[in-house]
Order: C-alpha cells, then sequence, then structure tokens
C-alpha cells in the first residue's frame, strides 16, 4: 500500500539519532519503518520546525519525511498548532491531488483536522490515532486544554474512516464521545523488541531494591515507598513543574534521599535504565508504551487498572494489577514482591514472552495494515483479531 502518514508535531526524525525519549515520535519512527519492512511506501508529512529542515529526508529506514511549510520554521506546542492548520491542509491537498496515496494515517487531534480537511473530496481514507484525548486529560485535572480541542476531536472522530485506540480503556472514551464502536480498531503500541529485550547493560543502583516509574502516577509511588525499605525510587520524565511538585512531595513524606527525578532520559539510555530495576511501577495513566518496555527488558509490571496497563499487564503473570490511588495498597503489594526474587524472575520471564509474541513493531505494524484495508475497502488476509490484547 502507499500510505501517507501525518504528524504534524512530532517528527520521527530525532528518533534516529535517539535524542528523544519517546512518545508519539517514536511510535511514528517505528511503525513507519516496519510498515516499510513489511513492503509498503510509506511518505511522513510533520511541520516544518526548523529554518534548517530539507524540504524532504530519506530516512535510513527507508520512509520519506516531508517537511511541511506551516506557520514559523520553529518549534510550536502541539495545541497552539490550530492558527497554521490552514496552510498544513493547504499543503497536503495539493500533494495528494499530485501522488495519491491509497490511505492517510493522521497522529493526534491536530494532524486529524487537516487530514480530514484535505483528503475532503478526494476520496481518501483517513484512519485517526488520536495519542491522547482532550476530554479525559481535562477530567483528569489538565486545565490547558483547548476548548477547540473538544470539540474538534469529536469531529475527526465521526469524519474519520477509521480510528485507532490503542486500549480498550481507550475504545470505551472514544464510544463515549459518540464515535461507532464498529470504525474503532484497538491496536495497541508497538516495542522494539531489539533494544528492549532482557539481556544487555544495566545501571548502577545504590540500594538493594530499585523501582522505576514514569512522572504520571509517581506521587502514589512516593507516598508507597515510606513503608517500602530498603529501596530507590527513579522517576522518569514530567514537565519542570511536576518535577518540582513531585521533589516536594518525596521530602514531605520523608523519603527524598530515596527519590531521584531525572527528567528526560535519551531512548539509547532507557533499555539499560529499565533492566536496573526490579520493577517497574506504573500507577497512573500512562498509556501501555512504558509497561510493555519494562516486560521486553524482563521486568515485572506493577500497574493501576486504568489505562492500556490493563489490557498488557497479565495479574500474577506478568506483574500485579492495583487499585489506582491507593498508595497503601500499592505499598502492601511491593513488599512481598521485591522480598521474592524467584517470584519477580518468574515475572519477567512470562512478560518478556508475551512481548515478543503479541506487542513488537513487526506485528503491530501487521494489524495496522488491517486497519488501513478496512478503511479502503480492500480485502484482508485472514489473521489474528487487532482486538485481541
Amino acid at each position: 500500500m502507499r500510505i501517507s502518514v501525518v504528524s504534524a508535531h512530532a517528527s520521527p526524525l530525532p528518533v534516529l539519532g535517539d535524542a528523544e525519549e519517546g512518545g508519539q515520535d517514536v511510535h511514528v519512527a517505528d511503525l513507519a519503518a516496519a510498515l516499510v519492512t513489511a513492503g509498503h511506501d510509506v511518505v511522513v508529512h510533520t511541520r516544518r520546525d526548523s529554518p534548517r529542515a530539507p524540504a524532504v529526508v530519506r530516512s535510513r529506514h527507508g520512509y520519506d519525511v516531508v517537511h511541511v511549510p506551516a506557520g514559523p520554521p520553529s518549534p510550536v506546542h502541539p495545541d497552539d498548532l490550530l492558527p497554521h492548520l490552514d496552510e498544513f491542509t493547504r499543503f497536503l491537498r495539493a500533494q495528494w491531488r499530485a501522488d495519491r496515496p491509497d490511505v492517510v494515517h493522521a497522529h493526534y487531534w491536530t494532524s486529524g483536522v487537516a487530514s480530514v480537511l484535505a483528503a475532503n473530496g478526494l476520496d481518501l481514507p483517513v484512519v485517526q490515532t488520536f495519542h491522547s484525548l482532550g476530554a479525559v486529560a481535562q477530567q483528569a485535572g489538565d486545565e490547558g486544554v483547548p476548548e477547540a480541542r473538544l470539540s474538534t476531536e469529536r469531529l475527526i472522530g465521526r469524519e474519520a474512516s477509521r480510528v485507532v485506540a490503542q486500549s480498550t480503556d481507550e475504545r470505551a472514551q472514544l464510544v463515549g464521545l459518540g464515535v461507532a464502536r464498529t470504525r474503532v480498531a484497538v491496536v495497541p503500541p508497538g516495542v522494539d523488541v531489539r533494544r528492549f529485550k532482557p539481556d544487555g547493560p544495566t545501571l548502577n543502583r545504590t540500594l538493594p531494591h530499585r523501582l522505576v516509574s514514569p512522572s504520571a502516577g509517581a506521587d502514589d509511588v512516593i507516598t508507597a515507598l515510606r513503608s517500602v525499605w530498603d529501596t530507590e525510587l527513579v522517576v522518569v520524565g514530567g514537565r519542570a513543574e511536576d518535577v518540582r511538585g513531585l521533589r516536594e512531595h518525596a521530602r514531605a513524606c520523608g523519603v527524598g534521599d530515596r527519590v531521584r527525578l531525572v527528567g528526560r532520559v535519551p531512548r539509547v539510555a532507557m533499555p539499560a535504565l529499565l533492566r536496573s530495576s526490579d520493577v517497574v511501577v506504573c500507577a497512573g495513566a500512562d498509556g501501555a508504551v512504558t509497561p510493555l518496555e519494562a516486560m521486553a527488558c524482563g521486568v515485572p509490571v506493577v500497574a493501576a487498572t486504568v489505562g492500556g496497563a490493563t489490557d498488557t499487564v497479565v495479574d500474577g503473570v506478568t506483574g500485579l494489577l492495583v487499585p489506582p490511588d491507593d498508595p497503601r495498597t500499592l505499598a502492601r503489594v511491593l513488599r512481598p514482591l521485591l522480598a521474592d526474587e524467584a517470584r519477580r524472575d518468574a515475572y519477567g520471564i512470562a512478560a518478556a514472552d508475551r512481548v515478543e509474541a503479541r506487542y513488537s513493531t513487526a506485528r503491530i505494524a501487521t494489524e495496522t495494515v488491517r486497519v488501513y484495508q478496512q478503511a479502503a475497502g480492500l480485502p484482508q488476509a485472514v489473521e489474528a483479531s487487532a482486538h485481541e490484547v
């Protein structure tokens, strides 16, 4: 198939140099590479955010990245791109008129706006992946969600040919926004199992046990750490204000000397950090990526029953699931798990096997192509369901 991927604010190119710690850019880069490996022709459209960016770059994986001139050639916050989407839309429409793809895959709501408008009248199927939903972020207390995003996401959900949800939890959220369940396919994120694997270097630690947590939900992990002894916590990611709040919370809990807030971790360093931990704890709605990468490294995951982790973590097999917003239960679960190396090893082996079999980028690319074929009305090969998680 000829596939046009639209990722307005997140270019896949920094991933090639391991400059980013992960996110939509990594997802787009890994998926595009896997699609090319499977024999598809892929072009990624992203906004030109530097005056030095060439018009077209051929990635080392074989897909082209087109830098779209829309707005200033400098970084712009993803939710502030709306005033520049007219330019972006006109560029896409001209490109697709001249060289029509079989399907368009838009990532994030701003890409969806441009893609749906540019494809209008061209008989082009548009597949949409939101990555995050404004309504969900707002419910979680994010006061910076623009109102335009909320109404626009509903419009995109109705107009797109298919919508890809990255978890069954997200599918329920999309249906709640009015997207027909029959047009939503659950396809989880993939993992580069050549990079994230059990074997490889690890980072040193200063205490007998180490936990690693993304910044989302780390406040609960810090609270639990008060009654989890001989254990340090490494918190990854988070905005500057989040990190300040977590540092103050750690001091207030009396565990500041056992909490390391490392911020953004280069992509190349993540596997070694994950392998250095006894358990990766995902206590917030951080999607499915962090649990999957930890599992691929053979590390058990303790996760709250929110977001994508409810699909990926098999309770009592690859890790443990706990109620959200419950540090006391989290501590009660962590203490015996940290004391039982054999149990952790068993979970880790099962976790790595599960990712290898179910969540490799090659497998996820195959499932994504099936969604493309549905959107374009093309025949599909009979394979395992994309809803199997």
